[in-house]
């Protein structure tokens, strides 16, 4: 059974951070592109990181870039989003998707997993 499973959500200060895994079971990330979404409460899903799986090229939305680094260990079939220097404004549900290619559009990927909470607050 395909699966992948978002964990390291929570509760941090604003100027915190937070390191979320996305681990698959049932295939081998090696051959996919992962993204990782957000969508807050009132609004659309929106593309923050994406890493492809051929070269390891990385993609980062322009509200996230210098603070979010995306990196896969494919060795542990896992890939992870360090989230640091953390806003309100990035509170959301972040969940991960895997997909032939990187992409900022939710319709191109196959996989998701079920998504994790994080919330930026004092």
């Amino acid at each position: 059974q395909v699966q992948l499973v978002e964990s390291g959500g929570g509760l941090v200060q604003p100027g915190g951070s937070l390191r979320l895994s996305c681990a698959a079971s049932g295939f081998t990330l090696d051959y996919y592109a992962i993204g990782w979404f957000r969508q807050a409460p009132g609004k659309e899903r929106e593309g923050v990181s994406c890493i492809s799986s051929s070269d390891g090229s990385t993609y980062y939305a322009d509200s996230v870039k210098g603070r979010f680094t995306i990196s896969r260990d494919n060795a542990k079939n896992t890939v992870y989003l360090q989230m640091n220097s953390l806003k309100p404004e990035d509170t959301a549900v972040y969940y991960c998707a895997a997909s032939r290619g990187c992409s900022s559009w939710p319709r191109d990927y196959d996989y998701w997993g079920q998504g994790t909470q994080v919330t930026v607050s004092s």
